[in-house]
């Protein structure tokens, strides 16, 4: 059956708020730059999590991660562009199982000290030291998925208190509340490859007709370099190019981006992967939307 959308994870609106917040429009031009950069740094996750399609006996786990070239080249171009925005270590992986992810932190914010970064994690490897070489390394924020328990987000709260983060600094995120509470996320379909995972999801039969933002504030960066049109699609159905052959505003403002989101502007989600897609798009991102309806040409 198709899932009805009970639980609203309170940290939409701290995304929204951010999204709202960090809106920028490239020097001399009318276009809106995405107020997040997710990188999904790597092919890897040390959870099988029952609401995720690496639950699926067929996903493919890849042990590989991004390097530290394609990295710098996303930096330095974004540095060009005088980002300001949310750049994000989570997507489809465990960014702590990544040794080099101090280094990353580090290169983000010395190329972009403007900006905010975070890194979502589910906690599993984090430990005060770890903790203390995120933030010396620059980090802005922590968010931390608990799967385990009650017990586990207090722990993980009294350790973020103990190195004396500020409560702008971290977030608790409950993932542990039982199915009928949609295990405490905003669950979804993820664009149709939740029918064989654990917790099965179907996909739909018809395409919503509702309207959904993710493109147009949101740039998606998988390890080896290709750049997804949603988070969402963790098919990875729809690639809008790859950094190591091309630029971020090539990408950014390709026709096929373009076209993307003015279907999904207008409610039409009548192509793959977004027909079968139950995700609501529209709770951030309006902002990012209205702008790119005023793009006339590039």
């Amino acid at each position: 059956m198709n899932k009805k959308i009970n639980y609203f994870d309170p940290s939409i609106k701290r995304k929204k708020k951010l999204s709202d917040d960090n809106f920028q429009l490239i020097k001399s031009k009318k276009i809106p730059l995405p107020s997040e950069i997710e990188i999904s740094e790597s092919g890897l996750c040390n959870r099988k999590c029952s609401f995720c399609p690496r639950s699926d006996p067929n996903y493919n786990h890849v042990n590989e991660f991004i390097s530290k070239e394609l990295h710098k080249k996303l930096c330095k171009e974004l540095q060009a562009l005088n980002y300001k925005g949310v750049i994000r270590y989570s997507g489809f992986v465990e960014p702590l199982l990544d040794k080099n992810i101090y280094n990353l932190v580090n290169e983000a914010k010395t190329y972009l000290p403007l900006s905010k970064c975070e890194i979502v994690t589910n906690g599993d490897v984090l430990n005060i030291p770890r903790l203390k070489k995120l933030f010396r390394s620059g980090l802005d924020t922590i968010l931390i998925s608990v799967y385990d328990g009650k017990e586990d987000a207090i722990k993980f709260e009294k350790m973020c208190q103990d190195i004396n983060l500020k409560k702008s600094q971290f977030v608790i995120r409950h993932r542990y509340l039982p199915p009928e509470k949609d295990f405490g996320i905003t669950i979804s379909n993820r664009a149709g490859m939740m029918e064989n995972a654990e917790y099965k999801i179907s996909s739909l039969k018809k395409a919503l007709k509702s309207k959904c933002f993710y493109p147009s504030y949101t740039f998606f960066m998988d390890y080896n370099g290709d750049v997804l049109m949603c988070p969402h699609d963790w098919g990875k159905k729809v690639i809008l190019g790859n950094m190591y052959r091309d630029t971020f505003f090539n990408i950014w403002t390709s026709k096929k981006a373009i076209l993307i989101r003015k279907k999904l502007t207008n409610a039409d989600r009548s192509f793959s992967p977004c027909n079968v897609c139950d995700v609501k798009g529209d709770l951030i991102g309006r902002k990012h939307s209205e702008a790119w309806e005023k793009v006339k040409e590039l």
